[in-house]
């Protein structure tokens, strides 16, 4: 039952990034570009997502467990720290030269977009880099 609601959980994410043009490496590049042409109707997509986003949280924070029973764990750190800062960074610098996120990149992996596949590639790389470097990090703080 699980692996049903999530592949239909999947399916109605991916829908909506299509339907919503966040799998248009152009249109997320225009959205970005607040310099010249900009193309503010992304924000109206982000806007929503935040809505649903906040009441959906508000819910999840009386519930201690989700709707298929298992439990139910919200993030507890909300301090605002270096390695915060450097991966949204990151973040952004990758979205705003690939036009592509993880999920609207996914997405159009699966439609077969080339320019997706080497984006999909490098995330997984930089995936790896990570939890290579989170293994030594323990040791490197000893030095």
């Amino acid at each position: 039952m699980n692996a049903v609601t999530a592949f239909l959980a999947g399916l109605i994410f991916g829908v909506g990034l299509i339907l919503s043009g966040m799998t248009d490496p152009g249109k997320v590049i225009g959205f970005l570009d607040i310099g010249g042409s900009w193309d503010p109707s992304l924000a109206f997509v982000m806007a929503g997502a935040i809505l649903v986003g906040f009441f959906a949280f508000a819910f999840a924070r009386r519930r201690a467990q989700s709707f298929l029973g298992a439990a139910l764990e919200l993030p507890q750190r909300r301090d605002i720290d270096r390695r915060l800062v450097a991966g949204s960074v990151v973040f952004g610098i990758g979205w705003g030269l690939a036009g592509y996120c993880p999920g609207p990149a996914l997405v159009s992996f699966g439609s077969g977009q080339p320019k997706a596949a080497v984006f999909v590639a490098a995330m997984l790389a930089g995936m790896l880099i990570y939890a290579a470097a989170e293994r030594r990090r323990p040791y490197f703080a000893n030095l």
